[in-house]
């Protein structure tokens, strides 16, 4: 039984790291790493990150594939992407590192952090009326893995908080709208909107000036997601015109952003280099092994992509 990794050696740890941290939970495994992968047809699990499936050769007894990437748009459509199913190597109740950061980024806004911050560097001493947590509206694009914990926590913290998804889902904790018709009433209802959809069709350029003009004047927006959910020219344009007040961007497009985006120096836009969360090697190990482990035992992946839907 072996793996080839791709990649993921480059983004985190190193091949020393991921070798011994698959030896200490699944020792059978022979773990091998891109561009050495030795015979093909021993290669029975795929991990990697931005694959290149147009230089990767055929496995023709693949089993599995497990994808680090936090959107599979970049290969879901691939002409040579094996037949083999997908996992997604993301936790199962969330990961911490992108709940902390969900909930910083909401508060900073309710609170009004970004105008006390401009009022220092004037040295301006200026109180203004503070909005209660139950005053404050926030609202989920997309209540998958990544956007439910952070939304229980502000729940916790006596904010309202609801979401909109693709389809109903009746067993949620909060309030959910879905589907399109049901996108506006959501919006409206909305003060701070924290996007963590997955790219598809539908998806790409969600927030832009149809939506934004949805919103509550002075509404706030944290993306979270992909670059492309964000029209960055009307972006600008409902910031400047007090449509929106703020917004904190963490995926971009293109990513490393170009200097001369105008985005980076726009006083009431927050940038951050993609860095919401970062697993660690003994994380993602720890979720490829149990996957292998019920694959073994006949038993499906815990995070399947649908390739129809594209995540």
């Amino acid at each position: 039984m072996a793996m080839l990794i791709v990649n993921l050696d480059k983004h985190i740890g190193n091949a020393a790291a991921w070798r011994d941290a698959f030896r200490k939970q699944l020792p059978d495994l022979e773990v091998r790493l891109w561009p050495e992968a030795g015979e093909a047809a021993e290669i029975e699990y795929l991990a990697f990150m931005r694959p290149d499936f147009g230089v990767l050769p055929e496995f023709p007894n693949l089993k599995a594939m497990f994808s680090r990437s936090a959107g599979v748009d970049g290969f879901v459509g691939h002409p040579k992407l094996p037949k083999a199913p997908i996992g997604k190597l993301e936790p199962s109740g969330g990961d911490p590192m992108m709940t902390e950061y969900v909930v910083m980024h909401v508060l900073r806004f309710h609170r009004d952090m970004p105008a006390y911050q401009a009022r220092q560097a004037r040295r301006e001493w200026l109180r203004v009326p503070i909005v209660r947590p139950e005053e404050r509206r926030i609202g989920f694009l997309g209540y998958g893995m990544m956007a439910k914990a952070p939304a229980l926590v502000l729940k916790s913290l006596e904010f309202k908080v609801s979401a909109w998804t693709r389809t109903p889902k009746p067993d949620a904790e909060i309030p959910v709208f879905h589907g399109p018709d049901q996108l506006e009433p959501f919006l409206a209802q909305t003060d701070i909107a924290v996007c963590l959809l997955p790219l598809t069709r539908e998806t790409e350029g969600i927030l832009c000036a149809r939506t934004f003009a949805m919103m509550p004047k002075g509404a706030m927006v944290v993306n979270v997601g992909r670059g492309k959910h964000v029209v960055y020219d009307d972006l600008i344009a409902a910031l400047d015109s007090g449509q929106l007040s703020y917004a904190a961007l963490d995926a971009l497009w293109p990513e490393p952003l170009p200097p001369e985006s105008p985005l980076w120096l726009h006083p009431k836009i927050t940038i951050l280099p993609h860095v919401a969360r970062r697993p660690n090697v003994a994380q993602l190990v720890t979720e490829i092994a149990a996957n292998i482990r019920r694959l073994e035992k006949g038993q499906p992946l815990l995070q399947p992509i649908d390739l129809t839907m594209g995540y």
